[in-house]
């Protein structure tokens, strides 16, 4: 990662030699219905073909079992040591399995071993009904997180992924499902990268292919059903870029893993990313006028990452920006203006430029003198 230093005082530039680009092919072609390409940390969409057309996910579904799971962990609610009874109804699930019997109490953590790993629908269930208590109690927490999240072509009808009329997704929401998931549990995230995995002395192994075809790739999950084709969502980091893939109704479980592969080597090769400022660093000290100080610390709330063709970062041009005079009293925290970065006259990022330390109205007489210095400014 790198960073752009703050140069001076509403506007630094980072100019340097020219930029050395190179140009940049189209994608790969890929022969499913529906695939995107998109930058983990900041959502940038490098490529994409039909990435909002509704699609069934077959067990992509799964990344929203897994997150809405991660999200009972992460309240409380639940611990990874709980024991699940598993039910008739998990025992009975048809497709893809992690073999559990009747009765069985099963850990979580072993079941989400069958879930990510394997990809069992009796271990996607059986963890519905314990954390939902039911599995369409589970299916609405399942579809608020989807709503939440703002996924405009989703809707789950179950925690496996089995085909329903109205159980639907795509490649964009996928994608941003997936992301969100890897960056809110990022400790969670880790188990996607697990090549094989044992119960009832059975061994089985992970379904994504690149895990064992590549020395990057470290998730996410494959499906497949008749009527979704071959589906894949994967991730992978290269020199501190991560990318997530998503490709929907491909022909053969070869076609997806290729399309996949030739995604992420394409964004890999010719984008990158950037951390350009970090959260609280000073990027500016300005003038505050009315206050117990005359001096504010300006920054960021939150990391700025940039994703950008390779070679162009050295022609990035920041800039900060204010509605007018700054006026005490300014909490901290409180949006005072705004740092934009452009790229060949293009907005590629930006972010609130907030007060990371609070100054107080000063004094009647502060206040006063500073009345009479404005009119001078």
């Amino acid at each position: 990662m790198k960073y752009l230093p703050a140069l001076c005082a509403c506007l630094f530039l980072f100019l340097s030699l020219p930029a050395i680009a190179q140009p940049i092919p189209k994608p790969p072609s890929t022969s499913g219905e529906s695939y995107i390409l998109m930058e983990a940390e900041t959502g940038k969409v490098l490529a994409a073909k039909n990435a909002d057309k509704r699609l069934p996910p077959a067990s992509l579904t799964k990344i929203m079992t897994g997150y809405a799971v991660y999200r009972a962990l992460d309240d409380g609610s639940i611990t990874l040591d709980d024991e699940v009874e598993v039910s008739e109804a998990a025992w009975r699930m048809g497709g893809s399995q992690m073999f559990l019997e009747v009765g069985d109490k099963v850990t979580v953590d072993k079941l989400l071993d069958g879930l990510v790993v394997q990809s069992g629908n009796d271990a996607a269930l059986a963890l519905a009904e314990y954390v939902g208590g039911s599995e369409s109690a589970f299916v609405e927490q399942m579809n608020f997180y989807a709503d939440e999240l703002g996924l405009e072509n989703t809707r789950f009808e179950n925690p496996e992924g089995l085909n329903r009329e109205t159980h639907y997704s795509s490649a964009r929401d996928m994608a941003e499902l997936s992301r969100v998931m890897i960056r809110q549990f990022p400790e969670r995230y880790e188990r996607y990268a697990k090549r094989e995995f044992t119960y009832n002395d059975i061994r089985q192994y992970n379904r994504n292919d690149l895990l064992y075809a590549t020395d990057y790739v470290d998730g996410i999950k494959t499906g497949y059903t008749s009527e979704s084709g071959y589906c894949l969502a994967a991730s992978g980091e290269r020199d501190g870029t991560r990318l997530i893939s998503v490709v929907m109704g491909e022909p053969s479980a070869d076609a997806r893993e290729s399309s996949s592969r030739a995604l992420l080597s394409w964004g890999h090769r010719f984008y990158e990313s950037h951390r350009l400022y970090a959260a609280g660093e000073t990027l500016k000290e300005a003038r505050i006028w009315k206050g117990a100080a005359d001096q504010v610390r300006l920054g960021l709330s939150e990391d700025l990452h940039v994703t950008i063709p390779k070679g162009k970062y050295d022609a990035l041009e920041a800039s900060m920006t204010f509605p007018g005079q700054l006026v005490a009293p300014a909490d901290e925290g409180e949006e005072l203006g705004q740092v934009t970065v452009k790229l060949d006259g293009e907005v590629v990022a930006e972010a609130p430029l907030v007060a990371l330390s609070g100054v107080a109205a000063g004094s009647f007489f502060q206040r006063m003198t500073d009345a009479v210095l404005q009119w001078f400014e």
